[in-house]
């Protein structure tokens, strides 16, 4: 249960990382009052209705267009590498203790051999609880 948990934090630890230091767009595009299309990380697709009265005439309409975008986005972090540069005394005691203290917890353990395995177990003659009518519950 308890490792289950712990990849369960780290999991999510690590969406809330990429989620913060990844910059996000998200484009609308709107014809006459309706969504058209919706883009994420890319420019939307424009619905191709451009108000002009043609070639012939060479002018164009320069009223407000029916056609509209909107753009969100969101700049992700940086500056998330941890910073050496405030690195004192008291920091560099702990992680020599910390480091030290981690490599003792992998040295192999001395396998030794029990010291009773030569030794014989009294021979049970009476059941002692039965008769004292003493029973463990």
């Amino acid at each position: 249960m308890k490792n289950v948990i712990h990849k369960m934090v780290s999991l999510v630890m690590a969406i809330l990382l990429l989620a913060t230091t990844t910059s996000w767009k998200v484009e609308k595009h709107y014809c006459m009052g309706h969504l058209v299309d919706v883009a994420f990380f890319v420019e939307a697709q424009n619905c191709g209705s451009d108000i002009s009265l043609g070639d012939k005439l060479e002018i164009t309409v320069n009223e407000k267009s029916c056609c509209s975008s909107e753009v969100i986005a969101v700049k992700g972090k940086n500056d998330v590498r941890p910073a050496f540069n405030d690195f004192d005394l008291s920091h560099e005691f702990f992680l020599v203790s910390y480091v030290y203290s981690f490599i003792g917890l992998l040295e192999p353990v001395e396998q030794r051999s029990p010291e009773f395995t030569l030794y014989n177990p009294p021979q049970i003659v009476k059941n002692i609880q039965l008769l004292d009518v003493v029973f463990l519950i």
